[in-house]
């Protein structure tokens, strides 16, 4: 059965399969590519792409007219397959407008005095970001939505530690491309391989240290000061590297997403969500990495 969660069927992953979820079809609509060829390949039955035994398979973007309840012969998605050039395009755009947004929210607002607009900005960007995770397919809309409010939060939040630790913005900057690159690196040569128990570890970890953030973020509004001190000293440095870390092997998990949905023929549109899983990410760690620039450089 694939999982009934959303966020993590789109990630490309079934629930029991143990790898992607995509099956590779053939180059002329045969069979798909035999399980003991294709250390990647899903097991029977959790791909929406893949043919169905004794069928021809059934084209899941087609109309409800297209299909008249029959399975319809194999044919390439609406707007065709997507591919890297797609991703790189999308993901760019993405991450073109996150940078102009906090470019310019950095200029137009105080860090310290616009704290407040900048928790709006979050807000809304977190809620986008949930409508677009629990959505059957990417709406292009609200993930640029997504990007201009994320940026917005960005700059202000970067001003804002810039001004008591100069330099920190351009460290975590620098950080944050290290982390991309060396992932990248690793993902390549498969000194990082991605598994379904790699998924669930990942997926746990980060539940785990989200809860954990709450609870110190929740303590530090009623006491005062940073709750529980996960976020400043020896506590903050360890979580601040955590929260790397976790960053890391979910950019792991990106490049899966965008490796099997390129090989076994996702739709063009899957870009899309390519890009906004990647763009999540990257903030993920920016934010983790100007946090741990500040609390090293006696800023927190």
């Amino acid at each position: 059965m694939r999982s009934s969660n959303p966020v993590f069927t789109r990630r490309g992953f079934s629930r029991e399969g143990g790898s992607a979820g995509f099956n590779a079809p053939s180059q002329a609509g045969g069979p798909a590519v035999a399980q003991g060829n294709n250390p990647y390949a899903a097991q029977p039955g959790t791909n929406p792409y893949a043919q169905q035994p004794g069928a021809a398979p059934r084209n899941p973007y087609a109309t409800p007219d297209q299909q008249q309840g029959e399975w319809a012969p194999y044919a390439a998605p609406a707007g065709g397959r997507m591919t890297m050039d797609d991703v790189v395009s999308r993901t760019g755009m993405t991450l073109g407008l996150v940078i102009i947004a906090a470019v310019a929210s950095w200029i137009t607002f105080d860090g310290e005095k616009s704290l407040g607009i900048g928790l709006v900005a979050m807000l809304g960007a977190f809620a986008l970001a949930m409508v677009q995770a629990f959505k059957r397919r990417p709406v292009p809309a609200l993930i640029l939505s997504y990007a201009v409010l994320e940026g917005v939060f960005l700059g202000i939040i970067s001003e804002y530690f810039n001004t008591y630790v100069d330099g920190a913005v351009m460290q975590a900057v620098l950080g944050t491309m290290a982390v991309f690159f060396g992932v990248l690196v690793a993902y390549k040569l498969r000194i990082i391989r991605v598994t379904a128990r790699f998924q669930r570890f990942v997926i746990g970890a980060a539940i785990g240290f989200i809860l954990l953030m709450a609870v110190n973020l929740f303590a530090a509004l009623i006491g005062g000061g940073d709750g529980m001190g996960l976020r400043s000293g020896g506590l903050g440095i360890l979580f601040g590297i955590i929260g790397v870390v976790l960053g890391a092997c979910f950019l792991a998990l990106d490049f899966k997403q965008v490796e099997d949905g390129i090989a076994y023929g996702a739709p063009k549109n899957e870009a899309w969500l390519a890009a906004f899983g990647l763009t999540l990410t990257l903030v993920w760690i920016y934010l983790e990495m100007l946090r741990l620039v500040a609390i090293l450089q006696g800023g927190d």
